[in-house]
Parts: C-alpha cells; structure tokens; sequence
C-alpha cells in the first residue's frame, strides 16, 4: 500500500513538472495577466515603445550608416524597411505581454548567429561534426582553412569568434570587417596574427566561415537544416527567410545551394516575426525540449553558454550575463541573450522561466528596460 502510495505521488509530481512551462500550437498561444505571477510590466512596455532605435527605419540607410567606417563595404544580400518596437513576453510559456506588430517579418541581424550556431549543434548531435575541438580542415578540404595559421582553427573556435581566420569569402576581407581604429588600410593588412583560440574579434566574414563551412559537413542548405529540425517541431510559421548574399552560391552534391549568411551588415541573415523569434527562445529557455520532445541535447546547450576563455560575456553566439564588460549589474548572472543590430533581443532567463523578445529598442537601454521588468 505504502509502495502504490509513493508510486501515485511520485507520477502526479512528474507530471506537474511537464505541466510546468506552456507550449504553444500553431494556432493558439494561451495568455496569462502578469499580475498572475506577480509582475507589473506596463512601465517595462512604455519604456520599449518610447525608445525605439534611433537609426532610419530604411535600413539600407542604417545598414550604410552603421558601417561606413569599413573599407569596402557594401550590401549584397536582401534588406528591407523595419517596422517600429514591438515585443513579447512568455512566462512559463505563456503570453504575458504583447506590443507592437508581432506577426511582422523584419530583418534581425546578428541575432541570426545564436541560429547558426544551433544548427552547429544540430551538426554537433548528428555527428556530423564528432568534436568541437578538431580542427576544421579535417572536415573541409578546399582552400578555406589552407595554410599554417587557418589549418589550426577548430570548431569551437569559429563559434566563440576566436579563431581570427584569415582571408576572404564572398568578396568580403575578415581584416576589413570592423578594422581597427588607426584608419591605416596597410596595417589592417599586414597585421600580426593571433594564434587560433587567444583573441576575440566580432567579424561577420568568419561567422559567415562557418556557415559555408556547416554547409559543408550538413550537405543541405542550412534554412532547410533549421527548419526540419528546429522550426516545425517548435510550430513555427512558415514566413521567416534565412539569406546568404548574391554571390554566395556553391555547388553540393551537384546541386547550387546558398551560403547563409550570420547577421545583416551586408544584406541578408535572418528574416523572421517577433512570435517566431519567441518559440525559437521558449525552446532554449526549456533547455532543448518542445513538449515531450528533445530537439536539441541538454548537454549542448549548457555547453553553447559557457563563458570562453577570451570573452566571458560570449559562448557559441549567445552573449552572456557573467563578469565583464557587457556585464548588467542588477541582473541575474545565468541570463543570455542574442542581441542584433538597431536593438533586435531574445533574452532567456531559464531560473525565472521568462523569455523575452523586444525588438527596435535603442541597444543602449536593454539593461535599463529588463529593470522595469525585473523590479519588485
């Protein structure tokens, strides 16, 4: 009896734990009132709607703006006009705020690049990368990865921009890529290189590296990659884009596929809905699992928001709340985020079990607006 006791108990408590978080259909997303779980968000929402990024909502203009100090930049991939802030809210799965047009589809920049690097752990789960720490020419034999320097870069060091991979790809110079402030195009050249692994440089041409390079051990494009494994089963709908850009094809298996690209700065990257972004969040802050489902391992994840050696504020693509320069002081330390160009955020809080989405937000008020919404 005591046994049949224990055994009903213990069922009824696993259950509840699965009930625990809230996973939306396609067609149906339940809201809950924030006074519900004891949090006031009206201030947090105004905060959002009155501080909107202050560049041209032609971002093309702002593209251009933003990145008109490096040498030879140009776009050549899609953009396309912003809407203005909008934003949601999810705890424990359920909809608790809501603000601006969420069904929009809008550009996200380098948010772009916490979704490619999870289709390297889609690569990393189906073993088609077996290690994080081999080096990257052992998987990829053309001329990428040729030479003394770039024969050493690894796996992990591509996701943790560390690897300061040398070259061009699509047109583009990884030296010419957010150079350095002397202004002196000779010394941006010629400059000494780091040893893969010991410096962090935030440079789209090796972010991009790597998604040729995925491309490469996945043998499929990559949208079709995300979208089989990560954006179905999380009921996504089917209006996101992932773009490469205008020259960035080659030949897989005898067909052309496009290189994707790891954010915007040159056109293209992810084009997605501010709902979408959040079911694509809701699934990390549940640590990989949709429902009942596992899509991404636990072990991964854990392993995609340490802290690197070089940058204790960056894992594989998703910014971290640890000690350091990007650092918000009141919030919690377990917090990580992507974050893209003109104050585009997915911030997860996996202890508060909250998600949010705010996008078209002035980047320097991110730390003030979650203050709204963390204050008691």
């Amino acid at each position: 009896m005591k046994f049949w006791i224990t055994s009903i108990l213990s069922l009824f408590f696993y259950a509840s734990q699965a009930q625990e978080v809230y996973f939306p259909s396609d067609t149906l997303w339940e809201e809950r009132l924030p006074e519900t779980f004891e949090l006031n968000l009206d201030a947090a929402i105004d905060f959002a709607k009155n501080n909107e990024y202050s560049g041209s909502r032609d971002l093309e203009q702002a593209i251009l703006k933003g990145f008109e100090r490096e040498p030879f930049h140009k776009i050549m991939g899609p953009v396309k006009h912003r809407g203005g802030p909008a934003g949601l809210i999810l705890k424990n799965g359920y909809k608790i705020a809501e603000w601006g047009d969420v069904k929009r589809v809008d550009m996200t920049f380098s948010v772009t690049k916490s979704f490619l690097s999870t289709t390297a752990l889609i690569a990393l789960q189906e073993n088609a990368i077996q290690n994080v720490n081999h080096s990257v020419s052992s998987y990829i034999w053309d001329d990428t990865f040729r030479g003394p320097h770039n024969s050493q870069i690894t796996w992990k060091q591509l996701l943790q921009q560390n690897s300061d991979w040398s070259g061009e790809l699509w047109d583009s110079y990884d030296w010419a890529d957010r150079p350095a402030n002397d202004g002196n195009l000779d010394t941006w050249r010629n400059r000494k290189l780091n040893k893969p692994g010991t410096f962090f440089k935030y440079n789209d041409v090796r972010v991009n590296v790597l998604a040729y390079s995925l491309l490469q051990v996945l043998r499929k494009p990559l949208p079709s990659v995300l979208k089989e494994k990560i954006m179905d089963p999380i009921n996504a709908s089917n209006s996101w884009r992932w773009f490469g850009y205008d020259n960035s094809w080659t030949n897989i298996d005898g067909y052309k596929m496009q290189s994707v690209s790891g954010g915007g700065h040159s056109g293209g990257g992810m084009f997605i809905n501010t709902e979408d972004m959040a079911r694509f969040g809701l699934l990390f802050m549940n640590n990989g699992v949709w429902n009942d489902q596992r899509l991404i391992e636990q072990d991964l994840i854990s392993e995609a928001v340490l802290p690197s050696l070089t940058n204790p504020n960056y894992g594989y693509m998703w910014w971290l709340n640890a000690k350091g320069d990007r650092h918000m002081e009141n919030i919690d330390k377990d917090l990580f985020y992507a974050a893209g160009f003109g104050g585009n955020f997915i911030i997860i809080d996996q202890k508060q079990k909250l998600m949010i989405v705010t996008r078209w937000l002035e980047p320097s008020k991110l730390e003030e607006f979650l203050n709204l919404i963390y204050k008691k």
